[in-house]
């Protein structure tokens, strides 16, 4: 991992203190007196989750991946309202899962130890042995409803993540899924095996100022969802497009999650995500202050959306550093319903799948629809669109209606 990744990472430090008990303050050493079970403290410094940290995409004779310069919706705070953050935001409170394997490392687990912390101390027993320690943080949304659900007794191996179906049609990944998956929300995770605590303090070093003998232990939790900014350019709108119903659906993600490995699983599903229109949007890159603006600078009307998913299936999307390594078999479809200014909707699907392989651990999928090339429809309809999408510079478009 890069030095720029590891300052940017959220970090958990598990302090494992062996406590002795010193008679005099003259020791120069304490004495050694060992107990079964000693104490664990986590510790979460300041951390800064970054967009460009896990969206560093190597895109070729030594040019990083600017995804500020191809996100042209913005985020206000109207999007900030009904949609939350633009990118990932810090947790505070975090799950723990311990489990003991007694003097054999790797071992099956057998029983499992479950903590919850807020804030920056945890102090726990732990037995002499060998332990594997799962994190992940805890989920807190805008309204109160959690999408995420975990698995924890199927067994205890892993701990599985996944969402419902929502209310909404999924055109693709069916007949076996025939609705779309509500979006996780931000999910970090980290595991290690292997943690001896042993009788020799080997591992441990001497606390003066507390006098205890503690062994650290540094965990990086990363982010095993995925975030997808999504943007409908539409160059000569004038009013053709009216208003959007405000959903979307992007498709061929993973279904699950497996916290402790990262790896998604091998089901592929449609996602249902919220979309917003805004209107007379100049086009530039995002974080262009109002006042930099040129007047002569292009008008369109966007209608964008944030997507969060558990990446490609059968993938963990996080740890691939070349597009080369993606096996990804699935195609990615975005699809939102239109309505024109005679009152008729219209669905209008796009494939994506290019960009989603380009952007494997997330990113801007761009579509550009030149309107004056799309016909008023005179009657309403399903998925009336085949639309072939162009990289996100160019407008040139294959749409039958």
């Amino acid at each position: 991992m890069s030095i720029k990744s590891l300052r940017c990472a959220l970090y958990a430090l598990i302090i494992i203190s062996v406590s002795v008990y010193n008679f005099t303050s003259c020791t120069p050493e304490p004495p050694l007196h060992l107990y079964r079970a000693q104490e664990v403290e986590f510790e979460q410094p300041i951390i800064d989750l970054n967009l460009e940290v896990y969206w560093d995409y190597d895109l070729g004779f030594g040019i990083e991946y600017d995804w500020k310069t191809e996100w042209y919706y913005g985020w206000d705070e109207e999007d900030r309202r009904l949609f939350g953050e633009l990118g990932y935001t810090e947790p505070t409170v975090f799950n723990i899962r311990r489990y003991f394997t007694a003097d054999v490392p790797y071992a099956p687990h057998s029983s499992v130890v479950a903590n919850t912390i807020q804030g920056n101390h945890f102090r726990e027993q732990y037995d002499w042995g060998f332990w594997d320690i799962l994190v992940w943080n805890d989920i807190h949304t805008l309204d109160g409803v959690q999408s995420l659900i975990f698995d924890e007794e199927t067994t205890l191996d892993s701990v599985i993540a996944f969402t419902n179906q929502s209310m909404h049609t999924a055109r693709y990944n069916a007949p076996r899924y025939t609705r779309s998956f509500y979006q996780p929300e931000p999910l970090f995770s980290s595991y290690e095996q292997d943690i001896e605590v042993n009788r020799n303090l080997k591992g441990f070093e001497y606390d003066s100022l507390r006098h205890v003998w503690v062994r650290t232990l540094t965990m990086i939790l990363k982010p095993i969802t995925y975030i997808y900014l999504t943007q409908v350019i539409l160059h000569h709108n004038r009013g053709r497009i009216t208003s959007i119903d405000g959903s979307a659906n992007l498709s061929g993600f993973a279904r699950t999650t497996t916290l402790n490995s990262g790896i998604a699983g091998s089901d592929a599903i449609t996602v249902y995500y919220a979309t917003r229109l805004k209107r007379d949007c100049p086009m530039v890159p995002y974080g262009t202050r109002a006042e930099d603006v040129s007047d002569d600078a292009s008008r369109v009307d966007i209608v964008g959306g944030r997507l969060m998913t558990f990446g490609l299936c059968d993938h963990n999307s996080g740890a691939i550093k070349r597009r080369e390594d993606v096996r990804d078999q699935n195609r990615h479809y975005m699809d939102l319903v239109m309505q024109f200014n005679n009152g008729v909707d219209s669905t209008f699907v796009f494939d994506v799948t290019d960009q989603v392989r380009k952007r494997y651990k997330g990113g801007v999928i761009t579509v550009e629809l030149d309107m004056d090339t799309i016909p008023v429809p005179s009657r309403n309809g399903g998925s009336g669109f085949n639309a072939v999408v162009a990289e996100p510079d160019s407008v040139t478009h294959i749409i039958d209606m």
